[in-house]
């Protein structure tokens, strides 16, 4: 359920939530307002097509961002997805992927810590969304090749990262 949005210029900070709404909107993406506090959207990668969810702690001044591919991970290839999650996230500067108990759904996380005003740039919000959509397009054949093609974790990050070298 999108309901129009105030369009945000270069410069002009918002609350998180009605920054990203007013993003979604902006980039034509499907979106709803969870709560006053929560924004989900489906933002399209490369690979898939990602859930986007925006989750604002007022009382923390934390605006968390969790990335959905849609991948989740069977009982039995827990052990070999969480060996995988370890090789990938050394390699992040920014965020890290898990895996939720309940359910075996994958994510990408991140938190934003924003001052004590509480309020969302536009650049930052556009940054935040745009390394979440990458780091998951990044990764996501490792994931791929571990659940279904049976390659280890490290041959399927190796196998991954030269595929993504090889598409520019």
């Amino acid at each position: 359920m999108n309901t129009q949005r105030h369009t945000f210029e270069e410069g002009e900070d918002a609350a998180p939530v009605e920054m990203l709404a007013a993003m979604f909107d902006a980039h034509g993406w499907s979106w709803e307002q969870v709560s006053e506090d929560e924004v989900c959207g489906e933002i399209p990668g490369s690979w898939t097509t990602y859930q986007l969810r925006a989750i604002w702690r007022r009382e923390d001044h934390v605006l968390q961002l969790l990335c959905l591919p849609e991948v989740r991970v069977a009982e039995n290839k827990r052990q070999v997805a969480f060996e995988l999650l370890a090789l990938i996230n050394e390699q992040l500067w920014l965020g890290h992927f898990d895996i939720w108990s309940q359910g075996g759904v994958l994510l990408y996380r991140h938190g934003l810590m924003l001052g004590d005003d509480g309020m969302l740039s536009l650049d930052m919000a556009q940054l935040a969304i745009d390394t979440a959509i990458a780091e998951c397009d990044r990764f996501y054949p490792a994931f791929q090749f571990v659940l279904w093609s049976d390659k280890g974790p490290r041959e399927a990050l190796d196998a991954a990262l030269v595929d993504a070298a090889g598409e520019a």
